[in-house]
């Protein structure tokens, strides 16, 4: 009999790199809270993780021909932000102690997706040895 990891691992396979791709996303906008005119942006993750589990995909551009041409995941669409506090004047929307929350949100369940697939994993392995 056959093991499926997609019955097996559920959703947590794909909140994982969803998660991790959220993680770059607010990193980036608390590394430019300093740059005039920077934009907030954010992910939708609900809309992120359903295109993550279609599998829907799209390619990239080749700037040469030599090039090796790739595909990869679509990971949802990014959006910018509604500010949060009044502009300082130079245009940066970035309110860094919401960005630093949301990191610090995303990363306690990127964990608990993390530990979701170790208990998955571990009792595969239970299955698999007949324990």
């Amino acid at each position: 009999m056959a093991i499926s990891f997609n019955n097996a691992l559920g959703i947590h396979q794909h909140t994982v790199g969803v998660r991790e791709r959220n993680a770059e996303v607010i990193s980036t906008n608390i590394a430019q809270s300093n740059t005039p005119g920077f934009k907030s942006r954010g992910m939708d993750f609900d809309r992120a993780l359903k295109a993550a589990t279609s599998g829907a995909s799209f390619g990239l551009n080749r700037t040469d021909g030599r090039h090796i041409s790739a595909s990869t995941r679509v990971t949802g669409e990014m959006k910018y932000r509604t500010p949060t506090q009044p502009d300082t004047g130079d245009g940066n929307t970035v309110d860094v102690d919401l960005e630093r929350n949301l990191f610090m949100q995303n990363q306690l369940r990127h964990q608990a997706s993390l530990d979701f697939l170790g208990s998955k994993f571990k009792n595969l392995t239970k299955a698999i040895k007949g324990e």
